[in-house]
């Protein structure tokens, strides 16, 4: 693929998001021969608001609650194995390995998955996750050793929660446009449906038949329901112009996308702990194994409940807006309720019914993702998205356990850790929303990001559509203390 730089270099006098978004639009007409989509006469060839998009967004939020839904109740395999001592071999650190494989691997696969999309298209790319997800269960079910439980539930699961995952996050956005957000936080509020159906179900299953059964189980439910909706989903790549290119290196190039980068990057860090860490955090400061599960069961309910409202006022609020106080918050219910008031199960509740905060990352990264490069080019940056990813999701329940020690205040140390890195994220992602205010204000409206009249410097003799250096860095500070819609 030939570069297309997306500085503003080639067009001085335009505003570097306007640059940016002629120059991806060049790209999506210049190279239609590289866009798959569907084969078949599915194709929508004039767009309407919602529509067949909302079977979109039920098949995605049953493949969310099927996939990362299953992969949130390894908090109550993990609690399992710590206790149980029946794999040989085995370690806390490793076990936490495990589950950091998981998302790892489901990330690390992003470029492979999104140039299979590309060649081969969506619903094919994405079969190829629905029969690897069963395998790993199949597989984990037969486990005896620890390095069979790293290939099975570690590596083969986190390959096809990849090849599902990245085939179907980028789908939902092309649907709609003014409920963007809504209908994209919607499909990911399965997931938290997904982990509360499977915490509590997973615990249960585990005391009644046994752990091989209990993998068997998810096994079948996993493939049937997955390959239920790979008859209904659909995807608008030709219509949207979708670039599914693995490494768009340009994308560095421009400042916004790292600091997009550094949002995701610290937000995953301090959430993975959370998930997996939760149902062992409530069994080590003297809860019952069906506590804990419940613990985890309405964190993943709030997330399954706010991640719609989550959606719902980032459309009317700002995407953006909402993608950062989410964050904050996530932080603040870290540092206060979970080390003040966890260690009592009511306060425990009321720390896991703030769950939606803390994966606010998911109902907001491909909504953020398109104000920052667009729809052209979100598959492309989500591809490198998921690839830097891979760090925090390898090593943070590592982390987590590591810092943890023994006894009633075993895991300050880790809530101190977790909050922090929430608030790292935080910072980030409001720099990120002051840039995107100086980008609207430039362009000179708020309402239409693509506008040309973009406002001069007066007396400066400068031509018409720039401003000083001076009065960026001004409009750039300064919006980070007001609130307007972004």
């Amino acid at each position: 693929m030939a570069s297309n730089p997306l500085v503003a270099d080639r067009l001085p006098n335009m505003p570097a998001q306007k640059a940016r978004q002629v120059d991806v639009e060049g790209d999506a007409r210049s190279g239609k021969e590289e866009v798959a989509g569907e084969s078949d006469s599915s194709e929508v060839k004039e767009f309407k608001e919602g529509g067949y998009g909302w079977m979109v967004v039920f098949s995605v939020a049953l493949v969310n609650a099927h996939t990362w839904g299953l992969n949130s109740s390894y908090a109550v395999f993990l609690a399992y194995y710590l206790r149980a001592g029946d794999i040989a071999g085995s370690s806390p650190l490793a076990f936490a390995f495990v589950g950091g494989l998981s998302i790892s691997t489901s990330l690390l696969v992003s470029p492979l998955v999104t140039w299979c999309i590309g060649r081969f298209g969506t619903i094919p790319t994405f079969r190829v996750g629905v029969v690897l997800e069963a395998i790993s269960f199949v597989g984990a079910s037969f486990s005896t050793h620890i390095y069979h439980l790293i290939l099975s539930q570690g590596v083969c699961f986190g390959l096809g929660l990849g090849f599902c995952f990245t085939a179907t996050v980028g789908v939902v956005p092309q649907w709609f446009t003014k409920r963007r957000s809504f209908a994209n936080a919607v499909a990911t509020a399965g997931s938290g449906f997904g982990g509360l159906t499977y915490s509590l179900a997973t615990n249960a299953m585990i005391s009644n038949l046994g752990l091989a059964w209990a993998f068997r189980i998810l096994a079948i439910i996993a493939f049937v329901v997955n390959g239920g909706c790979s008859l209904i989903l659909r995807d608008r790549n030709k219509a949207v112009g979708a670039r599914h290119v693995p490494f768009h290196l340009d994308l560095f190039k421009l400042p916004e996308y790292w600091l997009f980068l550094g949002w995701g990057f610290f937000s995953l860090m301090s959430y993975v702990i959370v998930v997996f860490s939760i149902t062992d955090y409530a069994q080590q400061v003297g809860f019952s194994a069906s506590q804990g599960s419940l613990v985890a069961a309405i964190f993943n309910l709030s997330q399954g409940i706010g991640r719609p409202l989550i959606g719902l006022a980032s459309d009317r609020v700002g995407r953006i807006n909402v993608a950062g106080l989410a964050t904050l918050t996530a932080g603040v219910v870290a540092f206060f309720l979970w080390i003040f008031a966890g260690k009592s199960y009511p306060g425990l509740i009321i720390y896991a019914l703030f769950g939606a905060f803390a994966g606010a990352i998911w109902p907001c990264v491909a909504p953020v993702g398109a104000e920052v490069v667009g729809l052209q080019l979100l598959p492309a940056a989500l591809s490198i998205y998921w690839l830097v990813l891979v760090l925090p999701a390898t090593f943070a329940e590592v982390i987590g356990l590591m810092l943890r020690t023994s006894g009633v205040d075993g895991y300050l140390n880790v809530q101190v850790f977790t909050g922090a890195m929430y608030i790292a994220s935080f910072v980030f992602i409001w720099l990120l929303r002051s840039w995107k205010l100086q980008q609207t204000e430039l362009l000179g409206t708020m309402d239409d990001p693509l506008a040309v009249n973009a406002p001069t410097s007066s007396g400066d003799g400068k031509p018409e559509g720039t401003v000083t250096e001076q009065g960026r860095l001004h409009l750039y500070f300064t919006n980070m203390f007001v609130f307007k819609h972004v």
